[in-house]
């Protein structure tokens, strides 16, 4: 227990009451940090530290004003730090306080971040018991997941199968703060790879809010029984919600009224995308962590922070509702061809403020006479945009007509109205000055701004009536907090002033007086400003109040809103891009001419590509097709070159089939596609040592991940797989991965790879095609044409790329040397080693490695070796033109070729070259 008292001692006792980490205690003007807290933010937000005594004892201070808080506390959150704020109240024996809240970084309403701030639980219904504590099983399998965004209000619902589901949902909706619930707290694993796979906090909340009938009643409560049992979600994902609910309201976000509304988050209606397939697709980011030559940044034309957080949105969950998704094609479609129209929705839109964050800072409290100024703007947008729309015979005639008129106008023009008419045209930046109100809103406040200005003029022009009714010189009236209203007379005029004036101070060269009459008008000027500011601040609260009742409205005209700019952007980018409106369906067939990878041709001069999967549409396209024509085609084998295009050429068909799944238009001449329900990729792989894993061992779990997750709906890029092993287990793996795609799965799958071994299974299995990008190459000199052909590749220009990427000169020679004698089939000299004359390796078959004139363990030469030096040393070795049964040389230095190489450490495609030119040299 401390031992400090007064401020101190109050901010120590506080401190104690709470989990947070950091405590911010009003006291008066700022708010002060104490102790181990001032030392925290000191370091942290570069604040200057003083000392405050107490008890004897000397504590760190630090403070900031009261107004400057928001800017630290925001820091101090996203630092990962659960700050507590007490605010400071009047008693009837002076001061007190109290923590009115705790800001985490889910329930951060302060922020500039124009991305969702979700806040989630995760619940294992397996494991949840009716007492919640995780000591039964219910009849659930799976996850229960809730998200809710405090600064919009959205409150979404989930549920997942099993603990890959779970994360690819946080992952989804990549929320900053996680309650994991009672069993999943206990999950090691689990927990180890949220922290993995989510940027976010994970905060452990009181074990009852995961309580079943405890969450059920807080669920309840909020959104209304029958909406909540229309939802049809296990006690875990209700669980999952409760707990939010529990969340916010002990924090004290003050959010819980702008969260209206509960919605369901369905698997079966989004596109499943797992967190290596929005990584692999950089939807959002690069590989490096740019937002730049993210997809999200190339196609964002929006002009409100709402419509660039929807189209992220869609983004990362693309819909399967064929009838969705029709409706946005077809709104697009309009806006793309109404270019002045389009235009000027946008410029509209540029007036526009977040209304779902405005709705939720009304909720709480914390909105302003600017923010309700912002929401009574942005209202007035909605009838501008409904006026342009119906205005435009495109436009009216199109979606978006229907979607303008989804929030309640005519309640939205009263509310807009009643903010009009209320706030000034440039109000304050805080709610206690005064001046907020314009003339004619409320009688009561009018009668005092009439009285008050009367004073005021009679204020005004007193010292003009001093100066001629009394002769004076040099007089003024003005006003200060110590002396309050006086008159001030240059002192040559002070002797001159009359009986009644009263002196109160006598300055270097004036005086100042006052007067009964004067103070009268100051002691009514005071009362009427306080009565003002206290009519002002009442009525202010009545009217934010007002904004927060219609909260359900302000998020309706917001979501109204950013829809519309999301399809202008998607509009604005396909006209400027030459992007054409997809064919969707929902049957198999997949077929994209001269397909464009949207992000690479705005930096490149692209080359288009075709691409076909599932049944062919025409008699053109069956011609085009590759393999068996009389066979769906639905396994692309896509072989060529390093640096030759295979992976931009796989993912810009993952990209189109995403954007088209999203309402887009596509980078193409023409595209057909059939509605997929996930995109899975596997493309590279990083060493994950930190958590021991390997670079193959991640490739292999990804790979797990899409043979156990694909369906026949699917679609499954995979940019090799089994190179990170020896050749032969490599090969192994990706034929009985290929097999298994076709065989068992069936989903729609491009399969780059190095191993050309697998361009025969075109030969076995009826729906594999191959494809290549081809290469031209004229007097050693490679191009790269970018273009995509049928079949399989003829070779790999491996060393060519070597000489591309640097690789020293000698070391490129080299290589290009033991190549041609590969081709050649002659044996190849080892050189180095410390002797100075070269050493023959030849390949084992047998063994399949390269061995050098004595075995690998240093014993004696193989037999063969053997059986030639002792026909040699005994002079019956033929002449290599003789006949007989000796070994001519030309075969015995492939022998000693293949002897001679490792195939754990020679490139794949250079092994597979050789022995396949070996195997048909032998044959012969």
């Amino acid at each position: 227990m401390t031992e400090a008292t007064g401020i101190v001692g109050e901010f120590l006792s506080l401190k104690e009451g709470t989990d947070a980490d950091v405590l911010a205690m009003q006291c008066g003007d700022f708010y002060e940090f104490f102790a181990e807290d001032a030392e925290i933010v000191a370091d942290e937000l570069d604040l200057k530290v003083s000392q405050k005594s107490s008890h004897g004892s000397s504590y760190p201070m630090a403070g900031v004003p009261i107004d400057d808080l928001t800017p630290y506390l925001k820091a101090l959150v996203e630092r990962g730090y659960r700050v507590a704020v007490a605010d400071q109240y009047e008693t009837e024996s002076g001061h007190a306080r109290e923590i009115v809240r705790v800001v985490t970084p889910g329930t951060l309403l302060e922020t500039t971040d124009t991305d969702a701030q979700y806040l989630a639980a995760v619940v294992d219904a397996e494991r949840l018991s009716s007492n919640g504590r995780g000591r039964g099983r219910s009849d659930e399998a799976g996850y229960g997941l809730a998200f809710a965004d405090v600064t919009t209000g959205r409150f979404l619902v989930a549920e997942a199968d099993d603990a890959d589901a779970a994360l690819t949902e946080l992952y989804r909706f990549d929320p900053v703060e996680v309650l994991p619930g009672p069993a999943v707290r206990s999950a090691d694993d689990l927990l180890t790879e949220i922290r993995e796979r989510v940027d976010a906090t994970l905060t452990l909340h009181e074990t009852e809010a995961f309580a079943p009938k405890r969450a059920a009643h807080a669920t309840r409560e909020q959104f209304g029984r029958e909406t909540v049992d229309r939802l049809s979600v296990g006690e875990a994902t209700i669980a999952a919600a409760g707990a939010i609910l529990s969340y916010v309201e002990e924090t004290g976000a003050g959010v819980l009224a702008s969260m209206t509304r509960i919605q369901g988050h369905h698997g079966d209606d989004h596109v499943t995308l797992d967190a290596t397939t929005q990584r692999n697709l950089e939807l959002t980011e690069t590989m490096q962590g740019d937002s730049d030559g993210s997809l999200f940044a190339t196609i964002d034309h929006t002009e409100t922070s709402a419509g660039r957080r929807l189209l992220k949105e869609w983004l990362c969950r693309p819909r399967r509702s064929l009838e969705t998704l029709e409706r946005r094609q077809a709104s697009v479609a309009a806006l793309s061809s109404a270019a002045l129209a389009r235009d000027e929705l946008q410029e509209t839109l540029g007036a526009a403020a977040d209304l779902e964050r405005l709705a939720s800072k009304a909720t709480h409290g914390s909105a302003d006479a600017r923010d309700l100024q912002s929401v009574g703007e942005t209202l007035a947008v909605l009838p501008a945009i409904a006026e342009i729309i119906a205005s435009t015979p495109g436009l009216a005639d199109s979606p978006l007509s229907e979607i303008v008129d989804q929030p309640d106008r005519e309640v939205a023009d009263e509310l807009r109205a009643t903010i009009e008419e209320a706030i000034v045209d440039d109000p304050p930046s805080t709610v206690t000055q005064g001046e907020l109100f314009q003339r004619g809103y409320d009688d009561d406040l009018d009668a005092v701004i009439e009285r008050h200005e009367d004073v005021r003029e009679w204020l005004d022009g007193l010292a003009e009536r001093e100066k001629r009714q009394h002769g004076l010189s040099h007089v003024t009236v003005d006003r200060n907090k110590t002396d309050g209203y006086y008159i001030q007379v240059g002192k040559s005029a002070a002797d001159g002033v009359p009986d009644h004036y009263e002196e109160i101070k006598t300055l270097k060269n004036s005086k100042r007086f006052t007067t009964d009459e004067l103070e009268d008008k100051e002691r009514e000027i005071l009362r009427l400003e306080e009565r003002r500011g206290d009519l002002e601040y009442d009525l202010f609260e009545e009217l934010r109040e007002t904004v927060a009742d219609r909260a359900e409205l302000l998020q309706d005209v917001g979501r109204t809103l950013a829809t519309i700019d999301v399809l202008a952007s998607l509009a604005t980018h396909a006209a400027e891009n030459h992007w054409v409106e997809p064919d969707l369906h929902r049957g198999d067939r997949l077929e994209i001419e001269q397909g464009r990878h949207p992000v690479v041709e705005q930096t490149t001069e692209f080359v288009p590509n075709d691409v076909r999967l599932g049944p062919a549409a025409t008699a053109a396209s069956r011609e085009r097709a590759s393999g068996r024509t009389d066979q769906d085609r639905g396994f692309l084998v896509v072989t060529g070159p390093n640096m030759s295009g295979k992976s931009t050429y796989m993912r810009q068909v993952a990209a189109i089939v995403l954007l088209a799944q999203i309402g887009s238009f596509v980078p193409a001449k023409d595209a057909e596609i059939g509605l997929v329900d996930g995109i899975f990729t596997r493309v590279g792989a990083l060493d994950e040592l930190a958590q021991g894993r390997s670079t193959f061992m991640v490739e292999m779990s990804e790979l797990s991940n899409i043979l156990h997750a694909a369906t026949e709906d699917s679609l499954v890029i995979l940019d090799e797989v089994g190179r990170g092993t020896a050749t032969y287990d490599g090969i192994s793996i990706a034929w009985a991965a290929t097999e298994y795609l076709h065989n068992e799965v069936q989903a729609k799958t491009l399969f780059a790879t190095h191993y050309h071994e697998l361009t025969g299974l075109a030969e076995k299995l009826p729906r594999v095609a191959n494809v290549h990008v081809a290469a031209d190459e004229r007097d050693g000199d490679v191009t790269f044409l970018r273009t995509v052909r049928d079949g399989p590749t003829d070779r790999s220009y491996g060393i060519h790329v070597a000489d591309l990427a640097g690789v020293p000169d000698p070391v490129v020679d080299r290589a290009r040397d033991v190549l041609d004698r590969l081709r050649e089939e002659k044996a190849i000299e080892a050189k180095g080693g410390g002797s100075n004359e070269p050493v023959q390796t030849v390949f084992d078959v047998s063994s399949g490695q390269f061995r050098g004139p004595a075995n690998a363990d240093g014993g004696e030469p193989s037999e063969t070796r053997r059986s030639a030096e002792d026909r040699r040393s005994s002079g019956s070795e033929r002449p290599a033109d003789e006949p007989g049964d000796a070994i001519d040389p030309e075969t015995a230095a492939v022998l000693e070729d293949i002897e001679s190489i490792d195939v754990n450490t020679t490139p794949p495609v250079e092994l597979i070259a050789k022995v396949q030119e070996w195997q048909e040299h032998l044959e012969d």
